[in-house]
């Protein structure tokens, strides 16, 4: 059986039931996928509710998921450029947009190897010039030291034993024999004010009418600056065959004889001015002529007109 209501009973219950309100719309939101690349335009739709209150807006801050969103929609969206332009930026594989990076050319290595090359060239060039001026101050040192010559002169001839006998040689030519023994004394004297020397001679030879027929050498030895010192140089020579040059001399009875001979030999001094790296070389060439007797008791003096020294 139904019971009609009646108006109270309707005006009762309309303000305490619920209204029906109109179906919220609905709008979408279209943005670019995160997992697009390389500017591919694929859009992801959201439903946005129309929200009711200022608290409901998505322009209020709020703390949670929706800031997170809001935050990754802003860095995922379409980049715009200064004129207002979509620009579509790279993404990279977490979904970030990529930039255009400044890669300077080149490497790091090529400045050190410049750097290095630098210090190289700086020190070839540091050496050269000290090359060069020392061998400059060498040259200097080379061109002050080369007036200090040194001096020599023949003192004298001392003759042990002269005489001239018959003989034959080693084929069985008959022929005149020479024997002679003596010494020579020479005079060395070095200027030099800041070097010494080391002095050595050629053979000392003794020539009667190109026929050498006596030897001697000069052992070589060191000479300090300004110093003087006498050399000897010992000679000998036994049956010494004279051939068609022995003719010429004429003996006596009693055995005495005069015999023409030339003293020749060369004078050679080194001075060490800076070791061994700067040196100067002297030489002397020294020739004379004397008559000897065989019967001579004295050493023979020579004076500084009798030789000439060259």
């Amino acid at each position: 059986m139904l019971h009609s209501k009646s108006e109270s009973d309707v005006t009762s219950l309309a303000p305490s039931s619920p209204s029906r309100s109109p179906k919220r719309p609905v709008y979408f939101v279209q943005s670019p996928s995160r997992d697009s690349q390389d500017g591919d335009k694929s859009y992801s739709i959201q439903a946005t509710p129309n929200f009711r209150s200022p608290m409901e807006s998505p322009s209020h801050p709020s703390i949670g998921r929706h800031s997170r969103n809001s935050s990754s929609s802003r860095f995922s969206g379409i980049f715009r450029s200064h004129s207002g332009r979509k620009v579509h930026r790279k993404r990279n594989d977490k979904g970030w947009p990529e930039c255009n990076v400044i890669v300077e050319e080149g490497k790091y290595d090529e400045y050190d190897g410049e750097k290095k090359l630098t210090r190289s060239l700086q020190a070839l060039m540091a050496l050269f010039s000290f090359i060069v001026l020392f061998t400059i101050l060498c040259l200097i040192i080379w061109g002050a030291a080369r007036p200090y010559k040194p001096e020599v002169t023949v003192k004298s001839l001392a003759v042990n034993s002269l005489y001239i006998g018959e003989g034959s040689d080693s084929s069985g030519v008959i022929t005149k024999m020479l024997t002679i023994n003596g010494s020579l004394r020479l005079g060395v004297h070095n200027p030099a004010t800041f070097f010494g020397i080391r002095v050595s001679s050629t053979p000392v030879n003794l020539v009667y009418s190109e026929i050498v027929i006596a030897t001697g050498q000069l052992k070589k030895y060191y000479q300090q600056r300004k110093t003087r010192k006498t050399a000897i140089v010992n000679f000998e020579a036994t049956k010494v065959p004279l051939y068609g040059a022995g003719s010429s001399l004429v003996v006596s009875d009693a055995g005495v004889f005069e015999i023409p001979l030339k003293l020749e030999f060369e004078i050679r001094a080194k001075g060490e001015v800076v070791g061994k790296l700067v040196t100067t070389k002297h030489r002397t060439q020294i020739s004379c002529n004397m008559t000897l007797p065989s019967n001579i008791a004295k050493p023979v003096r020579f004076k500084k007109s009798s030789c000439i020294y060259k």
